[in-house]
């Protein structure tokens, strides 16, 4: 990549594809590597509020890490967290 004349488009590409077919609603955030936080929602302030979240996220992880409690979660697991709220069978959450 070149810094000078490709920055910005790379930058993009990659958030693209790391979103790929998501709804970008459904994931507000990403980190970039050796950049930061880019978020966004369905209007300012909503981006605002996914960019707080995050922030909090990050400090959560942070403490989280500091304990020394950093086992992964199963792919089974992390879906039945998301599904059983974003799901087509969501019944967790409020509506």
């Amino acid at each position: 990549m070149r810094l000078k004349t490709d920055y910005e488009m790379n930058t993009g590409k990659v958030i693209g594809e790391t979103l790929g077919s998501v709804n970008p609603l459904t994931v507000p955030s990403v980190l970039v590597n050796s950049h930061g936080p880019f978020c966004w929602g369905k209007d300012a302030n909503n981006a605002v509020y996914n960019a707080v979240a995050l922030e909090e996220i990050a400090r959560m992880a942070f403490y989280t890490v500091l304990l020394g409690k950093t086992n992964q979660i199963s792919k089974t697991l992390l879906d039945k967290h998301y599904n059983r709220k974003h799901g087509s069978g969501a019944y967790y959450g409020q509506k």
